[in-house]
C-alpha cells in the first residue's frame, strides 16, 4: 500500500488515463493518451504543473531516433501520491524534480565529477515532463527532488535544471570577479550565463547572436556589449576590451563558426567552455601549438548535480537571477507542438513553458 491521497478523489486518476504530448519530430508533436503511471515503494507520483522546453528537446538529430517518446525534463509540480518509505515528501507538497541523478558512490562522484556518473546517464523519470502525471523513481526522489520555496511559482521552478547546468559550467570554468566573459549564443542558456556571470562579479560581459531579438534580450539581461555573430567577433571583442581578448569564453551554440570564434577570442591563460554540443561527427580545427603557447584551457560541462540545482534554486528564490522575465510563452499540453516549433525555429521566443493542467 502507498501513503497517498486516494485516487478516488481525483476523477482523472480514476480513469487511469492521462494526456501526453508525444514527440515524433520537431514538426510533429501529438496530443495522445497513455496510462497514468503506477508507483512503487520509494517513488512519487507528481502532477506536472509546468515543464519547460529545453533546447536539447529540439535537437532533432538526437531525439528523432528514439521517437515516439514523451520529452520534458525541466519539471515542477505537485506531489499527489507517495510510495511506502518515502521520507521528506507528502501529498500536496510542491516540488522540483530532475531526470538525471548520480549515485554519489562511484569514483566519478567521489571525485566531484557527478555528471560523469554512469547512473546519472541512465536515470530518468516516466514518461516525461510533457505529461499530466509523472512517476519519479526512488533514486530520483532521493538524489534529485527538491521542495519548491513557498514564494517560487511552478513556472520559475522549471528554470532550476537549466540554471543548475549553468551554475556547474561557470564553476568548473572558474568565472571570477573582474573577468571579461564572452558568451557566444544568446538563447536561454546564453542569457542565464550572462546573468550568472554578472552575479559572480564579471567586469565586462559581451554577448553574440545572429538574432537581433536575442541580442536585445542579452542587453536586457545584463550584457554590457552585444554584437552580431556574423561580424568579426575576435576583433570587436578586442576593441571593446582594451585591446585584450576575453578571460572566459562560453559557447552556447553548436554552430561551428562560433567554435572557431571562441578559440580566436580567448586571452592567454583564459578558458573556453563548450557548453553546447555540435552535431555528431563535426570536426573543429584546433591549433594545438597556439593553445599550448598561450596556456588556454578547453573545457566542457554536461548536466548538473544536486548541489548545482540547490544553488540555482537559491539564486532564483533570492531574485539574483531573473527568470520570470525570460518567459515568453506559456502553452497548454494540446498546444505543445506550437511550443516545439517556436523553440526549434529560434525566432522571437526565449522560454516556452508547457502547463499540462492549464
Amino acid at each position: 500500500m502507498c501513503d497517498a491521497l486516494p485516487r478516488l478523489f481525483n476523477p482523472h486518476l480514476l480513469l487511469f488515463l492521462m494526456k501526453v504530448a508525444m514527440y515524433y519530430s520537431n514538426s510533429d508533436v501529438r496530443l495522445e493518451e497513455m496510462p497514468v503511471p503506477s508507483i512503487g515503494d520509494g517513488e512519487i507520483l507528481l502532477k506536472v504543473m509546468a515543464s519547460g522546453i529545453c533546447g536539447s528537446d529540439v535537437m532533432e538529430w538526437y531525439r528523432i531516433k528514439k521517437a515516439p517518446l514523451v520529452l520534458g525534463h525541466e519539471v515542477a509540480g505537485e506531489v499527489v501520491e507517495v510510495g511506502k518509505g518515502v521520507k521528506g515528501f507528502k501529498a500536496g507538497d510542491r516540488a522540483f524534480v530532475t531526470h538525471h541523478v548520480p549515485c554519489f558512490k562511484c569514483r566519478y562522484c567521489r571525485n566531484g565529477k557527478e555528471t560523469m556518473c554512469e547512473t546519472l546517464r541512465t536515470t530518468k523519470f516516466h514518461p516525461g515532463g510533457f505529461a499530466e502525471y509523472l512517476r519519479i523513481p526512488e533514486i530520483n526522489v532521493k538524489n534529485g527532488t527538491l521542495k519548491l520555496p513557498d514564494k517560487m511559482t511552478y513556472d520559475e521552478g522549471t528554470f532550476i535544471e537549466p540554471l543548475g547546468c549553468v551554475v556547474r559550467g561557470q564553476r568548473v570554468a572558474g568565472v571570477r570577479k573582474g573577468d571579461t566573459v564572452l558568451v557566444l549564443g544568446s538563447g536561454i542558456s546564453g542569457l542565464l550565463h550572462i546573468q550568472l556571470a554578472k552575479v559572480l562579479g564579471a567586469e565586462k560581459i559581451i554577448a553574440t547572436d545572429v538574432s537581433e531579438y536575442r541580442l536585445r534580450a542579452a542587453k536586457r539581461f545584463g550584457a554590457d556589449v552585444v554584437m552580431n555573430a556574423r561580424e568579426n567577433v575576435p576583433e570587436k571583442v578586442m576593441g571593446h576590451n582594451g585591446k585584450r581578448p576575453a578571460d572566459v569564453v562560453i559557447v552556447c551554440t553548436g554552430a561551428l563558426p562560433a567554435m572557431k570564434q571562441a578559440l580566436q577570442s580567448v586571452d592567454r591563460g583564459g578558458t573556453v567552455l563548450f557548453f553546447a554540443p555540435t552535431e555528431p561527427g563535426a570536426d573543429v580545427p584546433i591549433h594545438v601549438d597556439e593553445l599550448w603557447k598561450n596556456g588556454v584551457n578547453l573545457m566542457t560541462s554536461y548536466a548538473a548535480a544536486k548541489k548545482d540545482l540547490e544553488k540555482a534554486m537559491e539564486l532564483i528564490e533570492n531574485g539574483r537571477i531573473n527568470v520570470r522575465g525570460m518567459i515568453t510563452h506559456t502553452l497548454s499540453l494540446a498546444d505543445a507542438g506550437r511550443g516545439f516549433r517556436l523553440v526549434a525555429g529560434g525566432g522571437e521566443s526565449i522560454k516556452v513553458i508547457i502547463r499540462p493542467h492549464g
